[in-house]
């Protein structure tokens, strides 16, 4: 079934661009940009640094016609993508269609992100339901494995190639497939430090990661980050379970890592990924965590969730 997404003017569209090099990757972004400029609509990207150089170099003074943005920094924490970059550019131009193009997923991306990155993508179609965007999400077919490009197949309606265009086959709902990525995680190494969350402990908790974000050499402002981070999480420990909870910490090559255990279950998949209105109290912990961490993952189910947070060092 053939469509065209470039002309649709009716809510949310979804498209996954594969392409298998520069050429490619051009020929799918760059008249995707020129479109939504001639029809007047505000155009956002969002894709790794070296991508964002050819869109850059390719659109000559028409790039100063489109705000630009590093993936690799804006998005690293996939989890802060939808609120901080895709709803943040939907919200100042409200009123009006947006178009973007976002590719969350590149060769760089580990396999401990990439959960996270799948779960984003399936979740943006949740998020953006009845919103008038199309967000466009580049997928490299030379370097990226093989399985993460079948579920680019099921996290988005509508699939591109070569300048052909169509309906997805393997589209999911968007939920399920967000929660087939809510995997159990690792226990910490036997190197972890660990401290008890209770009601009592917080001043204790936060001076414990404050000392261990110091030693593992993160810039001043990173400590406080990931301090306050760790504080919201385990303040919500103390609000919202009758148990208490746990606190790992340790480091590796490249990451320092804290891990929060408890007996709560985040029943929301969108938790987290969603900006909380002004006035309306709470619920804004996760949201905050996702802006300060570099990654987030997430366990949860009835009875117990562990949240870990990754900072690189």
């Amino acid at each position: 079934m053939s469509i065209s997404v470039a002309t649709r003017t009716d809510s949310f569209v979804h498209p996954a661009l594969f392409y298998g090099d520069r050429e490619e990757y051009l020929a799918g972004t760059v008249p995707f940009i020129h479109a939504g400029l001639a029809a007047d609509e505000p155009v956002m990207v969002a894709v790794p640094g070296d991508n964002l150089h050819q869109i850059r170099t390719a659109l000559g003074v028409d790039a100063d016609r489109v705000q630009l943005h590093d993936m690799s920094e804006a998005g690293r924490n996939p989890g802060r993508i939808i609120p901080g970059v895709l709803l943040a550019f939907a919200a100042a131009h409200a009123g009006k269609r947006v178009r973007i193009i976002g590719e969350p997923i590149w060769a760089g991306r580990t396999e401990v992100e990439y959960p996270a990155c799948a779960q984003h993508e399936a979740l943006i179609n949740a998020a953006f339901a009845g919103r008038p965007a199309t967000i466009l999400c580049p997928y490299d077919t030379s370097r990226l494995d093989r399985s993460w490009l079948d579920d680019a197949c099921r996290t988005h309606p509508v699939l591109q190639k070569d300048g052909a265009e169509w309906v997805s086959p393997y589209y999911a709902d968007p939920v399920a497939v967000a929660a087939g990525f809510n995997l159990p995680l690792p226990d910490p190494p036997a190197r972890a430090t660990t401290i008890a969350i209770d009601v009592h402990a917080l001043p204790a908790i936060r001076r414990f990661v404050t000392a261990h974000a110091v030693a593992a050499g993160l810039h001043p402002d990173r400590v406080s980050d990931l301090t306050l981070a760790v504080n919201e999480l385990a303040a919500n420990t103390v609000r919202h379970t009758t148990g208490g909870g746990t606190l790992a910490v340790w480091t590796d090559s490249t990451r320092l890592i804290c891990q929060l255990t408890d007996t709560g279950h985040i029943t929301n998949p969108l938790a987290g990924r969603l900006p909380v209105p002004p006035r309306q109290p709470g619920s804004r912990g996760l949201v905050l965590v996702n802006q300060l961490c570099d990654l987030v993952r997430v366990h949860t189910r009835p009875g117990a969730t562990t949240i870990r947070l990754h900072m690189h060092r």
